[in-house]
Parts: C-alpha cells; structure tokens; sequence
C-alpha cells in the first residue's frame, strides 16, 4: 500500500499529461468569414482535398500566400460545413 501511496503522484502526472494533449493542432483565423478554425487531422484532410482539386503542391498552410489562404477557406466555407 505505501509503495502505491509513493507512485500517485507520477500517475496524476502522467493521467493529466496524456489528457492535456490528446488534442494537436494549432487554432487558425479565418478573415473572410471573420470566424477561427482548429487546424487537426480533419482540416487537414480537407486541406489536402483542396490541394488536390486546385491543382497544387503541397505546402504547409502556414507558408501559403494570404490570397492563398483566402482561396482555400472559401473553398472550404462553400462545400464544407464549418466545424470548429
């Protein structure tokens, strides 16, 4: 018992540690609809949907031109619906 009483403290840790960042990605503000985005595994799916479709090359949507930018959050306002 006094052996488990000593590893609490490293399992809370470790409890909130893996809830702290189940969730990755970064948040991304969309000026055109004047709403913000969660850039996860889903938007990036739609990104790459959207790279496909436009004819692009990969890059990373950080990196894009704002008119870039621009294009893809309209593409993506008017086939799919908005999730946070």
């Amino acid at each position: 018992m006094l052996r488990a009483i000593r590893f609490f403290p490293l399992f809370l840790f470790l409890i909130c540690f893996t809830a702290c960042s189940a969730r990755v990605g970064y948040r991304v503000y969309d000026p055109g609809y004047n709403d913000y985005h969660y850039w996860d595994s889903a938007e990036f799916g739609y990104y790459n949907t959207w790279l496909g479709e436009t004819h692009r090359h990969y890059r990373d949507y950080r990196k894009l031109s704002r008119r870039d930018q621009d294009d893809y959050w309209r593409w993506r306002h008017e086939r799919h619906e908005h999730h946070n």
